[in-house]
C-alpha cells in the first residue's frame, strides 16, 4: 500500500498566514518533513504524535542533502502513511519542488501541492506597499540570487532585471547582491533605485530596511555572513509609503 504526500507551503513563518487547507493537512499527517524556515509555531498545528523530521537546507550551514530528502519522502510514503512536506514560503518558488515531485512520480506515489504566501508578497504587505502600480510598475519578476554553487547565476536576463518599471524580488541573494547590483548599474539601472530588504519575515525578530540598491549592496558587502533569511525588493515601489 502506498501513502500520499501533501506539499504544504508554510508561508513566511507566521502561522496565521498558513492556508486553511495546509493547516488541515498538518492535523491529519502521520509524518511531517519540514524545512528550517517552516518550523517553530507552525509545527504546533501538527497532529499530536506525528513524526516530525527536520530536513532543512540553509546556505552556509550543515544541511540535509536533497537526495536524502527525496529518499525519505519515498520511504515514508511507501509504508502507507500520510506525509506532509512542509516548505517555507510558497513551495513552487525556488523551493526545489520539482526534484521531489519527480522522485514521487518515478516511485508511483500520489501527491498534492497546497500553495501559500511567498516571501515577496509577505515583504510587500509588511512594508505597506503593493507589488504593482497601474501605470508605472506593471510587471513583477522573481529571481534567485544564487545558483546551485551558491554564486550569482551567470545567465540572468540583465536587461529585464535593470528595467526601472518593474518590481524585482531577489530570493537567496544576500551574499551575491553586491555583484548583482554592479551588473544592474552597468546595464543602466539608476544607483539610487529604491530597495527594501526584509529579514526574518513573520517572526519576532522581523526587520524591514528601506534604502537604495547601491547603499544596500555596500552594507551587505561590509556586513559579512548573516544567519537570518532575507528577501530583497527593488524598483520604484520599494521606496513608497515609508513607515
Amino acid at each position: 500500500m502506498s501513502g500520499f504526500v501533501s506539499f504544504i507551503s508554510a508561508g513566511p513563518g507566521d502561522p496565521e498566514l498558513l492556508t486553511l487547507k495546509g493547516a488541515a493537512r498538518l492535523r491529519e499527517a502521520d509524518v511531517v518533513l519540514y524545512d528550517d524556515l517552516a518550523s517553530g509555531a507552525i509545527l504546533d498545528l501538527a497532529r499530536p504524535g506525528a513524526n516530525l523530521v527536520a530536513v532543512g537546507k540553509r546556505a552556509g550551514r550543515a544541511s540535509t542533502k536533497q537526495h536524502h530528502v527525496n529518499r525519505l519522502l519515498v520511504d515514508y510514503a511507501a509504508t502507507g502513511v500520510r506525509v506532509v512536506r512542509l516548505k517555507s514560503g510558497d513551495a513552487g518558488i525556488f523551493g526545489r519542488l520539482e526534484e521531489e515531485l519527480e522522485t514521487l512520480h518515478e516511485a508511483g506515489i500520489g501527491y498534492e501541492i497546497v500553495p501559500g504566501v511567498t516571501s515577496a508578497c509577505a515583504a510587500a504587505a509588511q512594508a505597506g506597499i503593493p507589488l504593482t502600480r497601474r501605470h508605472t510598475s506593471r510587471r513583477v519578476q522573481f529571481v534567485t540570487g544564487a545558483d546551485a554553487t551558491g554564486e550569482l547565476p551567470p545567465n540572468l536576463n540583465w536587461a529585464a532585471l535593470a528595467d526601472p518599471e518593474a518590481t524585482t524580488v531577489v530570493y537567496m541573494g544576500r551574499r551575491t547582491f553586491p555583484a548583482l547590483v554592479a551588473k544592474l548599474v552597468a546595464h543602466g539601472l539608476a544607483p539610487d533605485t529604491p530597495a527594501l530588504v526584509a529579514e526574518s519575515l513573520g517572526r519576532p525578530d522581523e526587520r524591514l530596511v528601506r534604502t537604495t540598491i547601491v547603499e544596500l549592496a555596500d552594507q551587505l558587502a561590509r556586513g559579512g555572513a548573516a544567519s537570518t533569511a532575507a528577501v530583497i525588493l527593488f524598483g520604484a515601489l520599494a521606496g513608497d509609503y515609508p513607515s
